[in-house]
């Protein structure tokens, strides 16, 4: 089945979801979601939105923040464009919908910090920010005019010359996208989707490693798709680990976040024996930015032997800590832990991608009409660690821009009527799922011991021979089994796997994200 679209977004994310609702006026949009809607990183985001508002903030100290935090690798004009174009993006989320809290008796936002921010300046839903944005977007995009919600679809592969039967190499000159393939996960059927504007925002990677913050669907399909399309990945060996997640006896997936705006709000990090100890890393301490904080963890963890530090809040005023945090509270409760009272066993993990699709100021990448927005993409504004809840941001001001330069184009482009259905030829079911699932977990184990927080190149090396062994077992099943989605992200997993080992290796210092032990820096 032939479907046919202005507009083809892949992903129900803030990224995708704003992208669409810009756009929607401009020509007939599909927007493909893998499970539904209310599945997404944004879901899952807590801590908030980086915006200056208020003096004594400004434009240049948000930027310097930035820059700081990305260790000398941020696209400076990628930083400037989100700083200078966030609070008009504000204003369009608010139109949306969206709630944000605010003083008490007062129209004026009330403001967290968090690490690596030196002023208050994160707007903020409770502790559950991205839920409140994702069910606000949802709201209004299900039954915008022109919009069309496809859920449980999942995008196989992205459409180009080489469907048509050429040759397509990382040198061919103007590789074009014509729009995908995807699989109606209710029916089993593949459906070409042809598109004059194709918009990736297939959110994270979360899932190949064995604990994260992202939820099960974060299996880096946009990524996947375009490394094998030959387009440009750029910065995949930036993988942030989020200093302070729930720290359980069990494996939960996702693991649970506790939001850096519990540290800017005055929570420390103490050893298992209750001693402070960020000070010996930074001189910021406990608001240091996250790769720093992370390897001082990791750091500390080590040296004693321990699964797990602390973060303590009990000096905090209980009813207000109960107040600005109730999800935390609620979820520290089931597990016994009474935040007012008792400390927060944490430990860092896997949280965000700051590479990815590499894409210019207006989000196309180096595939014609292609653009990537959100996670997936590699815009240069994390350079090499990614600032505190300048994600959510992003997201909305590049999709604002690749919306913006899509419909300038719209017009001038038409559909590829040639792409063939999907060939599925000899192909049957897999015979034992086990296999699918024991390669799954293998890539989640071998990317969690050998390609962690600290890294070295006899571990990296490592990690790819093993790697190289389950992409050829994956690849012969591929080819000779019928399309199913749990296939396909074993073949994502593998490609994203690669591509971080690969760009770890190729970068011979520590930078940010990146810490290895064969070319040291001190932990800042």
């Amino acid at each position: 089945m032939v479907k046919k679209y202005d507009f083809l977004v892949v992903g129900g994310g803030i990224a995708g979801i704003s992208f669409a609702l810009k756009v929607a006026k401009y020509g007939k949009v599909a927007l493909l979601c893998k499970t539904t809607l209310e599945e997404s990183n944004t879901s899952y985001a807590q801590g908030g939105v980086a915006t200056v508002m208020y003096p004594p903030d400004n434009v240049d100290k948000h930027i310097e923040d930035t820059l700081i935090a990305g260790d000398g690798h941020c696209d400076t004009a990628a930083v400037e464009q989100v700083v200078k174009n966030a609070r008009q993006e504000i204003d369009q989320l608010l139109s949306w919908g969206v709630d944000f809290d605010r003083e008490e008796d007062s129209d004026r936002f009330d403001l967290h910090k968090e690490g690596g921010h030196s002023e208050f300046r994160i707007l903020h839903h409770k502790d559950n920010t991205g839920f409140e944005i994702q069910q606000s977007l949802n709201k209004k995009v299900r039954n915008y005019p022109g919009i069309d919600v496809y859920e449980h679809y999942f995008a196989i592969e992205i459409l180009t010359q080489h469907h048509l039967g050429e040759i397509v190499t990382r040198q061919t000159p103007n590789i074009e996208c014509y729009g995908v393939y995807a699989l109606n996960q209710k029916s089993n059927h593949i459906h070409t989707f042809l598109s004059k504007v194709t918009v990736l925002a297939t959110g994270g990677i979360g899932s190949v490693y064995l604990a994260s913050t992202n939820p099960p669907i974060a299996t880096g399909d946009g990524i996947a798709m375009v490394h094998r399309a030959r387009g440009v990945i750029q910065d995949m060996e930036f993988v942030q680990f989020h200093p302070t997640a729930l720290y359980t006896p069990k494996n939960e997936r996702p693991v649970f976040l506790i939001t850096e705006a519990i540290r800017g709000y005055g929570a420390v990090l103490r050893n298992r024996k209750g001693k402070e100890f960020m000070h010996k890393y930074d001189e910021r301490g406990s608001l240091a930015p996250r790769d720093i904080v992370a390897r001082a963890i990791d750091n500390e963890m080590k040296i004693y032997g321990d699964d797990f530090e602390y973060l303590d809040v009990t000096h905090k005023d209980a009813e207000e800590t109960k107040e600005h945090f109730p999800m935390i509270y609620q979820k520290c409760l089931e597990y016994g832990i009474d935040i007012t009272k008792d400390y927060i066993p944490i430990s860092p993990t896997q949280h965000y991608m700051c590479g990815g699709i590499t894409v210019d100021l207006n989000g196309e990448t180096s595939i014609n009409r292609l653009y990537a927005v959100g996670e997936c993409s590699r815009t240069g504004l994390h350079g090499a660690n990614r600032l505190a809840s300048n994600s959510l941001i992003e997201a909305v001001v590049y999709a604002e821009k690749a919306a913006q330069h899509a419909i300038s184009v719209i017009d001038n482009l038409t559909y590829n009527e040639l792409i063939p259905p999907w060939d599925d030829e000899g192909t049957s079911l897999p015979e034992e799922m086990i296999l699918i699932t024991q390669s799954f977990r293998e890539v989640e184990q071998i990317m969690s011991s050998y390609v962690g927080i600290v890294r070295s190149n006899l571990r990296l090396q490592r990690a790819m021979s093993r790697l190289e062994i389950l992409f050829r077992e994956t690849e012969s099943l591929f080819q000779r089994s019928v399309v199913s989605r749990e296939i396909c992200e074993l073949r994502n997993v593998i490609s994203v796997a690669y591509l971080i080992i690969k760009q770890a290796l190729a970068r011979k210092e520590s930078r940010g994200l990146h810490f290895t032990v064969d070319y040291p820096k001190k932990i800042e």
